[in-house]
């Protein structure tokens, strides 16, 4: 939201915290700070794990106060324990807030292909950890690092089969959350639009889960969907988001601002998701550093505006 629209409408619930007392007021500033801006590791995905404390550093450097993990080549959390990784990032300024999971075992889709590495090898991924087998292993290790949400990156969705059974697994997750007193949520692609059997995967997903939802802004675009009427539909229901760009044939991903997704009009919609963070991310994108720049350069000037 803009400054304006913040105070604007939130006048009266401040005018109502002062006769409160100081405690109100702090809890009020507390809950109504404008966010940081955060990034999700994925976009570093090709380079992080050759210098792991560099490439953070520089990431800091930028401005970047948050960090969404994601799986590593290292294993772990690049390398390092869940404790460990939560104390380097906040020796150097930033804050850990979210960690990505896989809902089943990954598989190449059809026709894909490995990303390549530096050195024009295909990419060798070690085995990762799924909510289908691993659910309490992750759970407790996302609550041992000390983050406010644990999210399924993907899940099978190809059949009705699929779906119903990632639901049971994603209910359970959040049932195991919940006891660990941390957030779950799930991140889509454009993929979950479309649908499956005639019905559509994140419509069942909304319907037949409580769990919370981290919205990828671009891909629901590219799926057909307003993120705007979304939040209208489902308000609250989306603390975390996922922001990136887009073309005009919704094909070329691309930093924030340079593309053709109307951010400013998402972002005075912030309140009604429900959003208390969110995660720039760029899906291999040829030079990770550039592209985090303008988008961290392009979101501070309009959060400012």
């Amino acid at each position: 939201m803009k400054r304006k629209q913040f105070i604007h409408s939130s006048g009266a619930a401040l005018l109502g915290t002062l006769l409160l007392g100081n405690n109100s007021l702090d809890r009020f500033a507390t809950q109504f700070k404008e966010p940081a801006i955060g990034l999700q590791l994925f976009t570093f995905f090709n380079e992080i794990d050759n210098d792991v404390d560099g490439t953070l550093k520089k990431i800091a450097g930028v401005g970047y106060k948050e960090i969404e993990s994601a799986f590593s080549k290292k294993g772990g959390y690049y390398g390092m324990k869940p404790k460990e990784f939560a104390k380097f990032l906040k020796d150097i300024g930033m804050s850990w807030k979210s960690h990505h999971v896989l809902g089943a075992p990954f598989k190449m889709p059809p026709g894909a292909k490995m990303p390549i590495g530096a050195d024009g090898k295909p990419i060798t991924i070690p085995t990762m950890k799924n909510l289908r087998d691993n659910m309490q292993e992750l759970v407790d290790e996302a609550a041992e690092g000390g983050v406010d949400y644990l999210v399924c990156a993907n899940t099978p969705i190809t059949t009705l089969d699929e779906i119903k059974s990632s639901i049971e697994v994603l209910n359970k997750t959040d049932e195991a959350c919940k006891k660990a007193k941390i957030g779950f949520a799930y991140h889509n692609h454009d993929a979950e639009f479309r649908a499956v059997e005639g019905q559509n995967p994140y419509e069942l997903f909304l319907s037949q889960t409580k769990m919370q939802m981290e919205l990828d802004l671009a891909w629901a675009t590219k799926g057909g969907k307003d993120p705007v009427e979304l939040f209208k539909q489902n308000p609250g229901r989306f603390p975390l988001w996922h922001v990136k760009d887009l073309d005009a044939k919704r094909e070329v991903i691309l930093p924030v601002g340079e593309g053709t997704i109307d951010y400013k009009r998402i972002f005075d919609m912030a309140s009604t998701s429900g959003m208390k963070h969110f995660f720039v991310e760029h899906d291999m994108p040829k030079d990770a550093m550039a592209s985090i720049t303008s988008s961290y350069n392009y979101l501070s000037k309009m959060l400012k505006a």
